[in-house]
């Protein structure tokens, strides 16, 4: 059994959000999303992929299709397979989100 400490997935990087992968299989994976502010997952679209969002830290800016909200700790919206769908912090704290993409690209 893998078990693992979410404190030590949540890596950040100062030229780019940081994806720190936490689980992965051939049918989904699991990651960490670290945004320092200003910083984004700019909008694309994933054909035959399902993604959620789970806000842990912070605040963003979640777009999904053509609605667009604040999602706060606690919070958390999902992307379906052709929709698409982006994240920006735009605050001066930073952001963490668990992410969630099925099925595995």
């Amino acid at each position: 059994m893998k078990v693992i400490k979410l404190s030590e997935y949540q890596q950040f990087a100062s030229d780019k959000m940081k994806k720190n992968n936490i689980f992965e299989t051939p049918r989904f994976f699991c990651d960490v999303y670290c945004f320092e502010p200003g910083q984004e997952q700019k909008g694309h679209v994933h054909g035959d992929q399902d993604k959620v969002y789970l806000v842990l830290e912070g605040q963003g800016q979640f777009k999904v299709g053509s609605e667009e909200r604040v999602l706060g700790p606690g919070e958390g919206t999902m992307a379906p397979a052709g929709e698409a769908h982006g994240v920006l912090n735009h605050t001066n704290t930073r952001l963490k989100v668990l992410v969630f993409v099925a099925p595995n690209p």
